[in-house]
C-alpha cells in the first residue's frame, strides 16, 4: 500500500506530461481558453451536475464535503480521456478537426473516521487555435495584398488536495487547496504579398503558477425512510495572481528581423470569485436527481489588454484592465438510475442509466467594441453507462467503467469589420468521455481462527 501512494505523484505527473489538449477553436483566443469541465466520469452524463451528490464509491471533486463519505475499506481510483470531434463555422467558413485529451486523475482515501482525503490533477483551461484572415487590397496600391495570421497555444492546468469532514451526522464540510500553473502564447503576424514590404508581428506570452482555495459544504435531510434530500454549495476564492505579462512587437522585412521591443505588463491576472450551490434528491439507492448553479466573477478581473489608439502614429498601449471578461454562469441538472444495484444475476438492471444537460453564458469577450449586446453562451445535453466489471476476488469490489456521450453547442457573437454588423462564430462538439474506476480494498483485515 505504501509503494502505491508514493507513485501516486509519478502518475500524475506522467499524465499531465503527455496530456494533448482537448480543443482547436478560434475562441480558445480570448481569457485563459475555453474552460475545461470540473466533472468526472460518473457525472460527465449528466450535465456536470454535482454539488448536492455523495457516494462511497465515487470521487466528486466538484464538492470536497462529499470525501467524508469514502468508505472506511476503500481506495478510489479514477482516471478519463475525451475523444472529441469539433465543427466550427464562420460564415460561409466550416472546418472540422479531431482531438484527444487526458481528462482527469484523482485518488481518495479515507485518513480516520469521517475523514475522507482526495488528491488529483487536471486541466482548467485549453488554448489551441490557428487561423488565417481573408487578404485584403491595399489603399492606394490594388496591386499589393495583406493578410493576417493568428495562432496561439497553451492553457492551465491543476494539481489540487482535498479533505472532507462530517462533524455532525447530516453536516459535511471539506476544502480543496491547489497549486496551478500554466501558460499562453498568442501571436498575430501581419504579411504583404510584395516581399520587399515591412511586415509586423505581435506576440503575447504569460507564465502563470498561482494557488486556489475552495471550501463546500453538504447537508442532508431525510424525507422518508428510504429518500433523502441534500443540499450542497460551495466558494473558491478570488485573488489577485502575482505574474507578468508580455507583448513582443516584431518589424520584419521579408524573414529579416528589423525593429524588436518587449513591454512587460506586471501583476496582470486575477482569479475570481466563485459560488456554486446545487440539490439532490435521492430516491432509495438506485435514482438520484440533481440541479447545479454557479457563477464566477470574471468581470471583476484583471486581465491584459492593447488599447486601441485613435491615432495610427500614436502606439497602443498595453495594460492590465477589468471588465474585460464576463461574469460566467451555468445551470445544470441531470440524474442517474440504477435498476437494481444488488441484482448479481442480471449485468443489466447493476448498471447505471444517466442523463442530463446545461446552459451557460462564457466568460470570455469575443467583442470590446461595445457595438453587439447579445453575449456568448454554450448549451450541451449528455447521456451514458456506467457499466460494472465482474470481479472473480469478493474480498474487492468492482471496478466500472464510464460512457458518456456529449453534444455540446457554443455561439460567439463578434462585429464583423467588413460589414460593421453582428455575426457569429458557431462551434459543435460531439465527444465521447471514457472513465475508469478502481475501488480497492486496502484497509480489508483477514482475520483466521
Amino acid at each position: 500500500m505504501n509503494k502505491k501512494i508514493l507513485a501516486m505523484p509519478a502518475v500524475m505527473i506522467a499524465l499531465a506530461a503527455h496530456a494533448q489538449n482537448g480543443i482547436n477553436s478560434p475562441y480558445s483566443r480570448y481569457g485563459f481558453g475555453i474552460m475545461a469541465e470540473r466533472s468526472l466520469g460518473f457525472n460527465k452524463g449528466m450535465g456536470g451536475v454535482a454539488q448536492g451528490f455523495r457516494n462511497k464509491e465515487q470521487i466528486n471533486i466538484a464538492n470536497p464535503a462529499s470525501y467524508s463519505e469514502v468508505d472506511s475499506l476503500t481506495a478510489l481510483f479514477e482516471l478519463g480521456l475525451t475523444l472529441q470531434n469539433g465543427n466550427y463555422k464562420m460564415d460561409q467558413l466550416q472546418q472540422n478537426a479531431r482531438n484527444t485529451s487526458f481528462d482527469y486523475f484523482a485518488f481518495q482515501f479515507r485518513a480516520a473516521k469521517n475523514l475522507g482525503m482526495t488528491v488529483g490533477i487536471m486541466p482548467m483551461t485549453n488554448i489551441n487555435y490557428k487561423f488565417t484572415s481573408e487578404s485584403a487590397t491595399i489603399v492606394g496600391n490594388e496591386n499589393i495584398t495583406s493578410a493576417y495570421n493568428f495562432y496561439g497555444d497553451g492553457g492551465l492546468r491543476e494539481v489540487f488536495f482535498g479533505a472532507g469532514w462530517k462533524p455532525l451526522p447530516r453536516l459535511s464540510i471539506g476544502a480543496n487547496a491547489s497549486y496551478v500553473w500554466g501558460d499562453y502564447s498568442h501571436t498575430m503576424a501581419m504579411s504583404y504579398s510584395e516581399s520587399t514590404a515591412f511586415s509586423l508581428a505581435r506576440k503575447y506570452t504569460a507564465d502563470l503558477s498561482t494557488y486556489s482555495l475552495q471550501a463546500g459544504l453538504q447537508y442532508e435531510q431525510p424525507v422518508n425512510k428510504d429518500d433523502k434530500i441534500v443540499v450542497g454549495a460551495t466558494y473558491t476564492l478570488g485573488h489577485k495572481v502575482n505574474c507578468d505579462a508580455y507583448r513582443q512587437t516584431q518589424t520584419l522585412n521579408s524573414s529579416t528581423v528589423e525593429t524588436s521591443s518587449t513591454d512587460t505588463l506586471r501583476n496582470a491576472f486575477q482569479l475570481p470569485h466563485s459560488i456554486a450551490a446545487g440539490v439532490t434528491y435521492y430516491r432509495k439507492n438506485n435514482l438520484r436527481v440533481g440541479a447545479d448553479f454557479e457563477l464566477q466573477k470574471w468581470s471583476d478581473c484583471l486581465f491584459p489588454y492593447q488599447q486601441m489608439s485613435a491615432s495610427t502614429t500614436d502606439d497602443q498601449a498595453y495594460v492590465a484592465a477589468k471588465g474585460l471578461l464576463n461574469d460566467r454562469m451555468k445551470v445544470s441538472a441531470g440524474f442517474d438510475w440504477t435498476p437494481k444495484p444488488e441484482d448479481r444475476l442480471h449485468y443489466f438492471n447493476r448498471c447505471t442509466y444517466k442523463a442530463g444537460a446545461y446552459y451557460s453564458k462564457s466568460y470570455a469577450n469575443a467583442d470590446l467594441s461595445g457595438n453587439i449586446s447579445d453575449k456568448p453562451y454554450e448549451f450541451g445535453i449528455s447521456a451514458g453507462i456506467t457499466f460494472p466489471i465482474a470481479n472473480r476476488h469478493i474480498w474487492r469490489k468492482e471496478p466500472r467503467i464510464n460512457i458518456s456521450m456529449q453534444w455540446v453547442q457554443t455561439n460567439i457573437p463578434y462585429l464583423n469589420a467588413s460589414t460593421l454588423k453582428q455575426a457569429a462564430l458557431k462551434e459543435n462538439y460531439l465527444r465521447l468521455c471514457i472513465g475508469l474506476s478502481f475501488n480497492e480494498s486496502w484497509f480489508y483485515k483477514t482475520k483466521f481462527q
